[in-house]
């Protein structure tokens, strides 16, 4: 449990992926382009001007001689070349000729500062760093004498891209990397240590596309936004690779985000299928953006789970609820409320749905990692025996680090998350591992208080949080960013304390509500408790 039957169509739907991704002979960019109709738009372009449509055809044969131009450098197979670029064409063909040429992509968020960028290229040994005009000055003076910098736009580094492109040959034969064939190396973020170095095989891309089938439903009628930055996981894995081997036509929005400009692609480019981090849905909420004419068939959202106040509001300007969805760069995604028609399933509040097809996942024991039944917390896992899409098999860069997600006896792939599910196979996100509070004997998952505060009006966003206790080891605090509309008040903090206790549990609630003007997040928009935490802790020992 919970290994619930899947319709045979739908089997049979994993075992078709599973075999055309591992096979010997995979190639990734057939898988991604060459295979789709030429004339079909993959990517239309937003910002800065009028839209730019980016055919499948345009985009092979633009990757194909900046591939050529680049295997005439002597770049090829194995090599790790990297990419620190705006969003665009010139990306997207960039990214498809590293594919071509058999090399392995290392993704760079452009948010980055100099030391995470160098710390990336030095630890995946890359040859090459791929830039814009945007972001060239990072890369001055690093102390990698082996790297070349390749950019794209005026002149200023060791390669021009654009003459690059212009001396390779139409029609280079794209690289068969096979299924075992390493084509990423993404490195975790790092918000409580060190980011580790992932290598994703191309096996591993079947439980991307059937994320994208079954997870968020994606049809070639459809126009899809997945408004993640692909310096990330989700932004790469969902909104580049999944996006073009299920042959949509995706959008990419080159712009900031605000709560307006977003509604406006949404509405004028006719968005179908939109996904996005929590934080882009709770941000518009706030804004008060009213009913808009848009047709969103589907909505989605991971990075952070989603809570339920989200939901109260969507159906009214979106038109659809939003479907919580959960994953890790090391898997990619495990658990949805999945949108494909013989999947969905009402949205539990609270649930971030069942197990993907391909992947088996269920609660074990943090200590003994023994299966646990129904309604009872513990830690997510995967059971690899009956995960046909399960691709990772350690850490590149920390190989210490690998008892944390594989345990020695080689049945399950653990998350580091804690969970639990319900009799009809529904997950409930409780925490991360490092979240998860003790007070008074109770395990206390911080979601769970934040699902309950989130509804309150005045509540933009919250964080819960432990801090030390003499009596009871550890107390609840919540820091909460509130609505414009609202004043931080001594009874607006004993509302809030009041609703945990009524709508949750008496002994869960925040002993102290703190009020700040925003949280702190990752780039990618994951809220940083621990930097919360350091902050209160900090506080208290001075209070003292």
């Amino acid at each position: 449990m919970p290994n619930i039957d899947l319709p045979p169509q739908i089997a049979v739907r994993v075992a078709d992926l599973t075999a055309t991704f591992s096979a010997p002979n995979a190639c990734a960019t057939q898988q991604l382009c060459d295979r789709h109709p030429a004339d079909r738009v993959a990517y239309r372009i937003i910002g800065g001007g009028a839209p730019v449509d980016l055919t499948f055809g345009a985009l092979k044969a633009r990757s194909e001689r900046l591939a050529s131009g680049l295997s005439k450098l002597g770049y090829g197979p194995g090599d790790r070349i990297a990419t620190l670029m705006s969003k665009g064409e010139d990306y997207l063909v960039t990214l498809l000729a590293v594919w071509r040429l058999g090399a392995v992509y290392v993704p760079l968020f452009t948010a980055f500062a100099r030391g995470a960028i160098e710390m990336r290229l030095e630890a995946s040994g890359a040859r090459l760093v791929i830039c814009d005009a945007a972001q060239r000055s990072k890369l001055g003076g690093l102390a990698l004498p082996e790297l070349k910098v390749g950019q794209f736009g005026k002149a200023g580094a060791d390669l021009s891209m654009q003459n690059i492109e212009a001396s390779g040959d139409d029609a280079f034969p794209a690289h068969a990397a096979g299924g075992d064939g390493a084509v990423i190396e993404v490195y975790t973020s790092g918000t409580t240590g060190k980011p580790k170095g992932v290598v994703v095989p191309l096996r591993a891309w079947a439980g991307f596309q059937a994320y994208g089938e079954f997870g968020l439903g994606l049809t070639h009628g459809d126009v899809f936004w997945n408004a993640a930055d692909p310096g990330w996981a989700y932004g790469l894995y969902f909104g580049v690779i999944a996006s073009l081997t299920n042959g949509v036509t995706a959008i990419m929005h080159t712009e900031k985000f605000t709560p307006e400009g977003t509604l406006a692609v949404l509405r004028d480019q006719g968005v179908t299928n939109f996904t996005a981090a929590p934080t882009v849905y709770r941000s518009l909420k706030a804004h008060g953006v009213g009913p808009e004419p848009i047709r969103l068939k589907n909505a989605s959202s991971a990075g952070e789970p989603l809570t339920p106040d989200v939901n109260e509001w969507a159906p009214k300007t979106l038109g659809v609820e939003v479907h919580d969805h959960f994953g890790q760069t090391e898997a990619g995604m495990l658990v949805n409320n999945h949108h494909h028609p013989d999947l969905k399933r009402p949205i539990k509040p609270g649930s971030m749905g069942q197990s993907l097809p391909g992947w088996d996942m269920t609660v074990v024991d943090p200590d003994t990692h023994e299966e646990l039944g129904p309604d009872q917390p513990g830690l997510l896992a995967a059971r690899l025996s009956e995960s046909p899409f399960a691709w990772f098999s350690g850490y590149r860069s920390a190989p210490e680090k690998n008892v944390e997600r594989l345990t020695p006896c080689g049945r399950w792939y653990l998350t580091g998350d804690l969970a639990q599910y319900d009799a009809e196979g529904s997950f409930r996100f409780s925490s991360r591992d490092d979240d998860v509070i003790i007070m008074a004997g109770y395990r206390i998952g911080p979601f769970d208080i934040e699902s309950v505060i989130s509804t309150h009006p005045a509540v933009r966003e919250v964080a819960v949080v432990a801090v030390p206790d003499e009596i009871r080891g550890e107390v609840l605090e919540a820091v909460v960013v509130l609505n414009a509309d609202f004043t931080a008040s001594d009874d607006l903090s004993d509302e809030i304390k009041q609703k945990v206790r009524t709508d949750y549990a008496t002994y869960a609630y925040p002993r102290r509500v703190h009020y700040r003007e925003d949280l702190p997040k990752t780039p990618s928009g994951k809220i940083q408790r621990f930097l919360i935490r350091q902050d209160l802790r900090r506080a208290l020992e001075v209070s003292e």
